[in-house]
């Protein structure tokens, strides 16, 4: 059972509300089911409330000094006659204080048992986490006088008003669903899809916070998350803002100071270890993709579970990217290393049916089959799927990115008559969303034998082309090339160099074929030194796109590799990677550039010694904001790139920075978590950088002071 807690109940039950202490999260042996009867399940839940709830209720559940009581007539006058659904609920989304939803179901259900035993319920069977059972039990309600006190402290007295105090306004009372036109071009007070919308641009056409006021920054409200990786970015629509939380948690927090209005909480024997980029809103849904490999839609109003579905049965599949929501369709593209490669999958909205599977890695006698160098399927490795995709409206296409493959020594060497490109790894993927129909794709790195994915976001915008705007996808791989390629052909157009690598020697200017330093090609024989590291170079960082400017942002690590020999080796070619500084470094690794891609040159650089950890936002005022691996939150100069303001953090950012406004309030969103790869840094290299010694995962929201709004 999910537990959630709407904000507007939580408000109405407050007077009364149940406060279970803190302590250890442990029980009596759980007894199964058969051995199981209601008065040996009381008798648990007597054990679970002594340890967990009696500090504050006191031991006879109405004699405690610091919470309201739990039996006799204020307790019933509160909660008698309803079902226990409602209670359990309540008492699993609000208790215990510090760790909500955190104890054991079965610990829950036997506190809630011993709770009704106490007010004089007797009961055939023990009760469960299971809203249909627990619906159909009523709570116990004597003929009572509603105003009788209890024996405990913790009371509300009814024959002394309490002062008038403003409500909290109904942020859902005028919900409208979310639509593709919205998603396509968000109104500015909203951050409605990862990236903020559907062209993936990462840009917040906001300018109440520009290049000259940005230094009084200050903090406006911040809100702790459950401990754990985190880097998914938070959604904001008409003052809720959606928050991801580690365990597959998602928040709706009022997004002007952080109240929690609902929360979700699913329930894994395990928490996953894998964080996501992303959640997706649409209609009036909150759409999530799980640790155990389900795709969830919550209401977004309530937070209450409207469809969960299993995406796959494959338990090698994870999904480190997040669900993108468009033309009615839910789509999810998952990682593995398993034979068969990657997939992406395609649900209706409005009744989590599965519509389709696409599989990124191509199978045999399917257009790209043959690009296998004669693999069989059950050779074939890659194709992994780990950031969410954009969706054209224009073209109706679905944009995705594919990763490399690790198994790199079948494909390095062309068998004659054969092709070993590795369909669809690196490549861009446009695709029906209806259908999961290819229409088309580009391949940006063929035979790739580096580890340096294409993977990541795919800008939609507008560039300039021979006298003509032309509508383009422009994304870069771990290497350092951002290739923009036509948005409804995937026709070649460019390729603009960071300057950051040295192993591709020339660019095909009618293909976009890449053509490789044979020194640099890795064969499991003497070491050798490349650029960049298959680490990145960039990396899970996402970009963004100023269309006014033509500019693209992106921050990368300045590293290069010794290729080194390995059995087997950290690729199949049977090679390591090492870290190593480029030549003439002066140890500054981490790098933000913006990329002229109008005019297809460099604009600006600039270094730090710390390496960045989180993806770029820009906006209408002419800044840049990004995090780095010190904990620092730093905002820039779009034009040059220089410093304006720059603020410490508890732990190390990674949720891309988002922007949003409120009542005329703009407002600068980050979280942290340490949910990517790029958390750990560099290691040796920064050797005085040190990570958190906990690590912690937090919502930071910054505004201008009221005086200066």
């Amino acid at each position: 059972m999910q537990g959630i807690l709407n904000g507007r109940s939580a408000i109405a039950l407050g007077a009364s509300g149940i406060a279970i202490a803190v302590g250890a999260f442990s029980l009596a042996p759980r007894t199964t089911a058969a051995e199981t009867t209601f008065d040996s399940q009381v008798a648990q839940g007597r054990t679970a409330y002594a340890e967990h709830c009696a500090a504050c209720h006191g031991n006879n559940l109405n004699d405690g000094a610091f919470a309201p009581a739990l039996k006799d007539a204020s307790f019933q006058a509160k909660w008698g006659g309803g079902g226990a659904d409602k209670l359990y609920d309540y008492i699993h989304a609000t208790m215990p204080p510090g760790n909500t939803g955190g104890l054991p179901e079965e610990t829950y259900a036997a506190i809630l048992a011993t709770i009704l035993a106490e007010n004089g319920a007797k009961l055939a069977a023990p009760i469960h986490a299971d809203a249909a059972q627990l619906a159909a039990v009523t709570v116990p309600k004597d003929a009572v006088d509603a105003n009788a006190a209890d024996i405990g402290f913790g009371g509300i007295s009814t024959r002394r008003p309490l002062p008038a105090w403003p409500t909290r306004p109904d942020l859902f009372a005028n919900f409208t669903p979310v639509t593709d036109a919205m998603l396509n071009a968000p109104a500015g007070e909203n951050w409605l899809a990862w990236r903020g919308s559907h062209t993936g641009q990462g840009f917040s056409p906001l300018k109440q916070i520009d290049t000259g006021n940005v230094k009084n920054l200050t903090i406006a409200w911040a809100q702790s998350l459950p401990a754990g990786p985190n880097m998914a970015e938070p959604l904001v629509r008409d003052g809720v803002m959606y928050a991801y939380g580690f365990g597959d948690e998602v928040f709706a927090l009022d997004a002007t100071n952080g109240d929690v209005l609902w929360r979700y909480q699913r329930k894994h024997d395990a928490p996953p270890a894998t964080s996501k980029k992303t959640i997706s809103l649409y209609g009036d849904k909150v759409l999530l993709a799980t640790g155990d490999l389900h795709m969830v839609a919550l209401d977004a109003r309530t937070g209450k579970l409207v469809w969960d579905v299993p995406i796959t049965d494959k338990p090698g599949f994870r999904i480190p990217g997040g669900p993108l929501a468009a033309d009615g369709v839910v789509m999810i593209g998952m990682a593995t290393q398993e034979a068969g490669g990657g997939q992406i999958d395609g649900f209706e909205i409005e009744t989590g049916k599965h519509l389709w599977t696409f599989h990124t890695v191509a199978r045999p006698g399917t257009p790209g089959g043959d690009t296998w160098n004669g693999l069989p399927l059950d050779k074939r490795h890659g194709g992994s799927v780990w950031t969410s995709g954009s969706y054209d409206a224009e073209n109706r296409l679905a944009l995705w990115g594919v990763a490399q493959t690790y198994d790199t020594g079948p494909l390095r060497d062309r068998k004659p008559g054969m092709n070993n490109d590795g369909l669809f790894n690196d490549a861009t993927l446009a695709l029906n969303p209806r259908t999961g129909e290819l229409v088309w794709y580009f391949q940006h790195m063929k035979n790739d034998q580096w580890d340096l994915d294409w993977v990541f976001d795919r800008v939609i915008g507008t560039l300039e082309r021979n006298g003509r705007q032309q509508r383009v996808v422009m994304t870069g791989g771990k290497i350092g090339l951002f290739d923009t390629v036509d948005a409804k052909t995937g026709k070649y157009l460019s390729t603009l160099d960071m300057g950051i690598q040295d192993i591709v020697t020339k660019v095909d200017p009618k293909t976009g074929d890449k053509i490789y330093d044979p020194a640099k090609i890795p064969d499991g024989g003497a070491p050798f030194f490349a650029c960049p590291n298959g680490g990145g170079g960039r990396n899970w960082s996402p970009t963004a796109f100023n269309q006014g400017t033509g500019h693209l942002f992106v921050n990368a690590r300045d590293v290069c590799m010794d290729i080194v020999p390995g059995k087997p080796g950290f690729l199949t070619t049977g090679i390591n990677m090492r870290y190593a500084a480029p030549e003439g470094s002066d140890g500054r690794y981490g790098m933000l550039q913006g990329l002229d891609m109008q005019n297809q040159k460099i604009a600006w650089t600039v270094y730090q010694r710390a390496p960045y950890t989180m993806g770029v936002l820009a906006t209408a005022g002419g800044l840049l904001f990004t995090g780095s691996v010190d904990r620092q939150f730093i905002a820039y100069d779009q034009a040059d790139g220089k410093v304006l303001w720059r603020t410490g953090v508890t732990d190390i950012p990674n949720a891309s920075p988002i922007s949003y406004s409120v009542n005329g309030r703009q407002y600068i969103a980050i979280v942290t978590g340490r949910g990517n790869p790029l958390s750990f840094g560099l290691g040796a290299m920064t050797p005085e950088i040190q990570a958190p010694p906990v690590n912690s995962s937090a919502i930071y929201v910054y505004a201008l002071p009221d005086e200066e709004k």
